[in-house]
C-alpha cells in the first residue's frame, strides 16, 4: 500500500488550495463578473477586492443518477397534502433568486453563489493576458533576484555539503603522494630480499645477516606506510554554492497628461483613469519599475503623481514641451541600453497647427528609437484633432513601437486598455 502526503504550504486559510481549484474550474464567469464589476465602478477603486456572483447552475458537478423512466418510490417528509397517485402541478415562476419580480406564493429556486474575491485576486483577473510590449532583459545591475549555482569545491564547510566522492579521492591521492618513495624503496627491498633467499642455503653465511637487515627494513616501511591515515581533515571537500544575480528588467513609464484650457474636467477625469489604471497594471507586473509623471499646457514639468493627479494648474496647448521634457529626462537618466523605456500620452487632441507636425518629428527621430512602446490615446468623443493627423503615419510606418486609439467615454478606458496592451497582438507580431 503507497501513502502519498500532501505537503504542500498553506496560507492561514486551510482551505487555499480548494479555493485556487474553484477559480481555475470558473475562471471564465469570474472573468465576466469581474468586466461588469469594471464598468460599475470608478478605476480610482480598483485597488479592493470585490464580491462575486456565479448562476447556481454553473456550479453543479456532474454525478450519476437513475434515468427517466421506471417507477420509483420516494418518501417526502413532511407532507400533509398528497396521496399516493396524486399527480403534482409544475411551480410556475421558479429560477434562480435573482431577487427580481412580485412577492409570490409559488415557485421555487436557488441563490447565485457569492464569494470575495481578494484584491490580488481581483488584479489578477482585471489584468489578464495583458503585457507590456518589448520587455527586455538588459541588466544585471540593482538586482535583487539571486539563484543559487554550483561554484566547484571548497575544503571548508557544512556537512550536508560534504562530497564524499572528491574526499576520497584527495584521500587516495594523499596516501600515493605521501608512500610513493617508500613503497618504491620497500619494492626494490623486497625483490633483493627475494633474490638473495634463493640462493643462499647457509643459516651462517653472510647472505644471511643482509636477509635479517632486509626484513627489518621491510617491516620498518611496512608500518611506516600503515601509519599514513586513510583520510585526514586535509582530504575533505565540500560542494560549494554561491549566489548570482539574475538577470532583470528595468522599466520606465512615462505619463504624459495634457493639462490645458481645452481639456474639460470630465475629459481630465478620464485622463486620470486610464492612468490610475495603468499605474495599477505596472504595479502588479514588475517590481522594478520607475515612473515619470509630466503635465504641459505651454510648458511641461515633470511632478509628483499628486500634482500629477490633483493638481489645478492650466494654460495653452503645445504638445511639443512635453515630448522634449521627456527626451531630456531619457538622456538624463534612463539610457535605452539599460532601461526599457515605455511611454503614455492623454489628450484631447487639441494643439497648436504648426506644432502637431514638430511633435511627430521628434517622436520619430528621437523617441522612437529610444521607446519600447508609445501609446496615445486621445480623449474626445469628435472628429479626431490636429495631433491624431499628425500620429496618423506614424502608426503605420512604426507598428512595432506606437500604437494609438480613441476614448469617447468612460466606458471605452477598460476596452481601449486591453487594446492597447493586449499579449495575444504582440506575440502575432513577433
Amino acid at each position: 500500500m503507497s501513502y502519498i502526503i500532501d505537503r504542500r504550504l498553506n496560507g492561514k486559510n486551510k482551505s487555499m488550495v480548494n479555493r485556487q481549484r474553484f477559480l481555475r474550474r470558473y475562471k471564465s464567469h469570474i472573468k465576466d463578473a469581474v468586466s461588469d464589476a469594471v464598468n460599475k465602478r470608478s478605476i480610482t477603486d480598483m485597488e479592493r477586492g470585490e464580491q462575486v456572483s456565479i448562476p447556481t447552475r454553473s456550479t453543479h458537478e456532474p454525478m450519476i443518477s437513475h434515468g427517466q423512466g421506471g417507477k420509483q418510490h420516494r418518501v417526502f417528509p413532511g407532507n400533509k397534502e398528497f396521496n399516493t397517485g396524486d399527480h403534482i402541478d409544475k411551480p410556475q415562476g421558479g429560477g434562480a433568486g435573482s431577487g427580481n419580480g412580485q412577492a409570490s406564493n409559488q415557485g421555487e429556486g436557488e441563490d447565485d453563489f457569492s464569494f470575495y474575491l481578494t484584491k490580488e485576486e481581483f488584479l489578477n483577473y482585471l489584468f489578464d493576458d495583458l503585457a507590456l510590449p518589448n520587455m527586455v532583459k538588459k541588466t544585471l545591475s540593482q538586482s535583487s533576484e539571486y539563484k543559487t549555482l554550483r561554484a566547484g569545491f571548497v575544503s571548508e564547510g557544512t556537512p550536508n555539503n560534504l562530497s564524499v566522492v572528491r574526499s576520497l579521492r584527495n584521500a587516495h591521492a594523499r596516501r600515493i603522494g605521501m608512500t610513493s618513495g617508500k613503497r618504491k624503496k620497500l619494492k626494490t627491498l623486497k625483490a633483493e630480499l627475494v633474490e638473495l633467499q634463493q640462493h643462499s642455503s647457509d643459516k651462517d653465511s653472510p647472505d644471511q645477516s643482509r636477509i635479517n637487515e632486509l626484513k627489518d627494513q621491510i617491516a620498518d616501511l611496512e608500518r611506516r606506510i600503515k601509519l599514513v591515515p586513510f583520510i585526514d581533515d586535509l582530504d575533505l571537500r565540500y560542494r560549494s554554492q554561491v549566489k548570482v544575480p539574475v538577470p532583470s528588467s528595468k522599466a520606465v513609464m512615462f505619463c504624459l497628461m495634457d493639462v490645458s484650457g481645452s481639456m474639460t474636467q470630465d475629459v481630465k477625469d478620464i485622463a486620470k483613469r486610464f492612468y490610475i489604471l495603468l499605474y495599477l497594471f505596472l504595479q502588479k507586473n514588475y517590481d522594478k519599475i520607475e515612473i515619470v509623471f509630466i503635465r504641459h499646457h505651454t510648458s511641461a514639468k515633470e511632478v509628483s503623481e499628486e500634482d500629477f493627479f490633483y493638481s489645478r494648474e492650466t494654460g495653452g496647448t503645445i504638445v511639443s514641451s512635453a515630448l522634449k521634457l521627456m527626451n531630456q529626462v531619457v538622456e538624463e537618466r534612463y539610457s535605452s541600453s539599460e532601461w526599457n523605456i515605455y511611454a503614455a500620452q492623454a489628450s484631447d487632441g487639441d494643439n497648436w497647427d504648426d506644432d502637431s507636425p514638430l511633435c511627430a518629428q521628434i517622436l520619430r527621430e528621437q523617441l522612437l528609437p529610444a521607446v519600447q512602446y508609445f501609446s496615445y490615446i486621445e480623449i474626445t468623443p469628435n472628429q479626431h484633432q490636429a495631433l491624431w493627423e499628425a500620429y496618423d503615419d506614424l502608426s503605420r510606418t512604426h507598428s512595432q513601437e506606437f500604437a494609438m486609439a480613441q476614448i469617447r467615454d468612460a466606458g471605452d478606458i477598460y476596452p481601449v486598455f486591453r487594446e492597447l496592451f493586449a499579449k495575444e497582438k504582440y506575440q502575432q507580431a513577433s
